[in-house]
């Protein structure tokens, strides 16, 4: 830290209790300076010398107590009155970056100009800002916080705007030539140490050197000096955007977690408000993960609309870089649901809004780069957002409050991505009829439309064929499409099916729809143990068949692999007609002799208490995870 001595006469200042100070001498005092509660005993030769207030007060003095003078709004208070009142006197006084404000904004008040002595206190002082403090890095921050108590005044004397512009200059200066201290306790890059001409291994600066000192700045001051560097245009974006998310993580408790809940919303509101504003223009200069947290924030201490409209906008733009966790935003304290499913609804409509944006800039331009930029959608960022969504969906279906509804309009949102497979649709699936067991047949029904049995992986298919939780519908459509898949393989011609089945898959009934009404409702309806059993036994036996030891082999990836003689009984098991036959006739006889509806939640009502003791299978389901 930079320091200045003035005077060299040594320090006759004396106290006399909390409220009484004067001057050692041998020469009687004959002025009085009212600093607040405290008094001052002085001479008036030393301080009229230097101060043309106190002239102008001394002379208007007419009282009959002597010459007392009351100067109680001296910026600073007694001691930056005292730091004055020992430079008239001649006596050694320390000037510092803590004090160095108060006693400008004091020599000020006090009129200690040039025009009364030359090289008065406040010439003293400018010299000592310009040469010194205003040179150091750390000097300049300390400057700039103690302009807080004294802000008129400061702002008067322009100290706060030469406070912000040595910063400002100092973040954006090549970094071969940062040759001062500053605080960096983050993990260092590889590539943030070198060799010097001798061989000896030295630190290289990073980029982003500035910003955990920065981060010692209340919010007002902070925004002004990011706002500073900006406007100097010197700066990549992605070290703006580390800045912010450095002071972020510092001055918002449980940001790194997602806030849920804020003690003090006024103190932390403005907080994240300027930061939202701060955030660079640069798509992707910031990390969709902080974004996300900024939202969750926002939302936490009641931001405005136009600060969340902004956040969702640019998470719309890089959504594919999201995970499941930033997506979990909690709901508002007062709602039946768990999360906030209509922001994430939409973010997604952001996203898919890329598409329909202008892009004649980049054609203009020829920049390649711009495939990842505003207006271009590309579809692997399709596909890594439809997973995204499909975990999304499998993670918020927990939640026993979330409707149907939200969940069909955020799956039929990205309907139209051409998803590889839909086995994390399937989860997502599985995992709301799990988690709603009480829905209806139509419901049940409605769901299950939204996944193509057809893009289910093997494994998938064997699960969906014993989820009891299916409507029979779905579970035939999935024995139906592996064996098309499984028959395309082998080079042979798909089997033929009972005509229902046919009609069934091709979603057609012609005129026989009024006669089997009643059977159309047993398709929809979930699929029971006895209309399984029957594929049970032979999947028991595929399952042994796929792993020595009763668990699936893996390939060198990790993934399950399923051979030869796998796929020869998978063949013939979905070839049987028998099989198919057999839960045809079975759900007929079931409904001529129960009433019951098939579409209750398993293991729930009397009416299932006897079939799930009679069908133990139903505790061993396993799920798809």
């Amino acid at each position: 830290m930079k320091f200045m001595k003035l005077g060299s006469k040594p320090d006759l200042f004396q106290n006399e209790g909390d409220n009484v100070r004067y001057v050692s001498s041998e020469l009687a005092t004959d002025i009085t300076v009212s600093v607040g509660s405290v008094k001052f005993y002085l001479h008036k030769f030393p301080l009229l010398s230097k101060s043309a207030l106190l002239q102008k007060l001394v002379a208007a003095t007419n009282n009959d107590d002597g010459n007392e003078v009351n100067i109680s709004d001296i910026p600073g208070g007694p001691a930056s009155f005292e730091i004055c009142a020992k430079f008239c006197y001649g006596m050694t006084v320390t000037l510092n970056a803590y004090n160095v404000v108060a006693a400008r904004c004091a020599a000020e008040y006090l009129e200690m100009y040039e025009t009364v002595e030359k090289g008065n206190l406040i010439y003293k002082i400018e010299v000592f800002l310009s040469s010194s403090i205003f040179r150091s890095w750390k000097d300049s921050i300390i400057v700039l916080q103690t302009t807080k108590s004294l802000l008129t005044h400061s702002e008067e004397l322009k100290l706060v705007n030469q406070s912000i512009e040595s910063i400002a200059v100092k973040a954006c200066v090549d970094i071969s030539k940062v040759d001062w201290s500053y605080s960096y306790n983050r993990k260092k890059l590889v590539e943030e140490t070198g060799m010097d001409s001798n061989g000896v291994r030295t630190r290289v600066v990073p980029k982003d050197w500035w910003v955990e000192d920065l981060c010692e700045l209340e919010i007002e001051p902070y925004k002004r000096v990011l706002m500073n560097i900006k406007m100097k245009e010197i700066l990549p974006g992605e070290t703006i955007g580390e800045a912010l998310k450095a002071y972020a993580y510092r001055r918002l408790p449980g940001f790194s977690k997602g806030m849920s809940k804020c003690a003090d919303t006024p103190k932390y509101r403005p907080v994240v408000d300027t930061i939202v504003l701060l955030l660079p223009g640069e798509n992707c200069s910031v990390s969709c993960s902080f974004l996300l947290k900024l939202l969750k924030a926002a939302i936490c201490v009641d931001s405005g609309e136009m600060a969340k409209r902004d956040l969702i906008r640019r998470i719309g733009q890089q959504l594919e870089e999201a995970n499941v966790n930033d997506l979990l935003i909690r709901a508002p304290e007062g709602e039946s649901m768990m999360y906030d499913v209509g922001t994430v609804i939409t973010v997604v409509e952001g996203f898919l809004s890329r598409e329909n944006q202008e892009i004649e800039p980049l054609e203009e331009e020829h920049d390649l780069r711009g495939m990842t930029r505003l207006g271009i959608l590309s579809d692997a960022s399709k596909l890594m957002v439809a997973k995204l969504i499909d975990a999304y969906l499998a993670e918020i279906s927990k939640d026993r409050n979330l409707p149907l509804s939200k969940f069909v309009e955020l799956t039929e949102m990205l309907s139209s991505v051409p998803r590889p497979s839909h086995d994390g649709l399937y989860r997502a699936i599985d995992m709301y009829l799990k988690e709603h067991p009480a829905i209806t047949k139509s419901e049940r029904k409605r769901i299950c439309k939204l996944m193509d049995c057809k893009k289910l992986s093997v494994e998938a298919c064997m699960h969906a064929v014993q989820n009891e939780r299916l409507p029979l519908r779905v579970v035939v459509q999935v024995l139906f499409f592996e064996q098309v898949r499984v028959a395309a393989s082998s080079g042979s011609s798909t089997p033929d099916l009972p005509k229902s089945l046919r009609e069934l898959n091709n979603g057609s009934h012609g005129s026989s729809r009024s006669a089997t009404a009643n059977t159309e409702e047993d398709w929809d309806a979930v699929a029971t143990a006895e209309e399984l059993k029957a594929l049970k036994s032979e999947l028991a036996s595929l399952r042994l068949s796929i792993g020595p030891r009763g668990g699936p082999e893996r390939n060198g990836e990790g993934k399950p692999s399923v051979d030869k003689a796998t796929i020869t009984k998978m063949k013939g098991l979905l070839r049987s007609k028998k099989v198919f036959m057999k839960m045809f006739s079975s759900k007929s006889q079931s409904e001529n002799n129960s009433g019951s509806d098939s579409s209750e939640s398993l293991g729930s009502g009397n009416g299932n208490a006897d079939e799930a003791k009679s069908t133990p299978s139903r505790n061993r389901r396993r799920s798809v995870s």
